[in-house]
């Protein structure tokens, strides 16, 4: 897409910065993305989210097509055959794959198979491809991520991990070692924490809360994980 660069971009995120702030950290660390910049849809199978300008719709839908048609031609298995059939209707309808509901049976039938529009797509508007970084921090959580974070003396710290995801979970992104020696994470969502001022007065207002690690992690958290080491 114009604007963009294959390479590592920030995705910037004004909760890390209100935080260093509040915690007077020497530094911030943004969550970081791997863009592939490239007019080659092939190189693309690996994404997690694929962004494009709006008008490049049908070239995902004509690569998907495609794919369909050839294996559609070939396909000895009745179930697959089934399942393509239903492919070659939606896109037929120019909608996107990933709009159809697959059973996990269904999903073992394609996997590994390079069909574009069964990934998170993003379709941009002429005005979000001018804001880049709007479109970034919008694509990351296309892809199915939310952020939560962490601050202190070493610096102020965003942290991506898959939405549903659990407090053992974002222990482990932080460290493998502070995962293995989880015992409980303290939690305060970074929307009570801007509105108290401190960690402190969090606490204070009892907005701070013990959780165990089933605690499935809310986009903003702010952790500190408690462990045995």
């Amino acid at each position: 897409m114009e604007g963009f660069n294959s390479g590592k971009e920030d995705i910037v995120d004004q909760r890390v910065d209100a935080l260093q702030q509040m915690f007077a950290s020497p530094k911030k660390v943004y969550i970081q993305a791997e863009i592939v910049a490239d007019s080659d849809l092939s190189k693309l199978v690996e994404a997690d989210v694929i962004v494009c300008p709006a008008a490049g719709k049908l070239d995902l839908i004509v690569n998907d097509m495609e794919f369909v048609e050839i294996r559609l031609e070939r396909s000895q298995s009745a179930e697959e055959k089934a399942l393509l059939t239903r492919f070659k209707e939606q896109l037929d309808k120019e909608g996107f794959l990933s709009e159809l509901t697959l059973s996990p049976e269904e999903k073992k039938l394609i996997e590994g198979a390079s069909l574009m529009t069964m990934k998170p797509v993003l379709l941009a508007s002429p005005e979000e491809v001018d804001n880049k970084k709007k479109l970034l921090f919008d694509a990351y959580y296309r892809a199915g991520y939310i952020s939560f974070f962490t601050a202190g003396e070493k610096d102020s710290h965003a942290w991506p991990i898959k939405n549903g995801a659990s407090a053992w979970d974002a222990s482990g992104a932080i460290h493998s070692a502070i995962q293995k020696g989880f015992i409980r994470a303290e939690a305060v969502n970074y929307k009570e924490l801007a509105a108290d001022g401190s960690l402190s007065k969090a606490k204070a207002n009892n907005h701070v809360r013990l959780e165990m690690k089933e605690y499935v992690v809310q986009d903003g958290d702010y952790l500190v994980i408690r462990t045995n080491k």
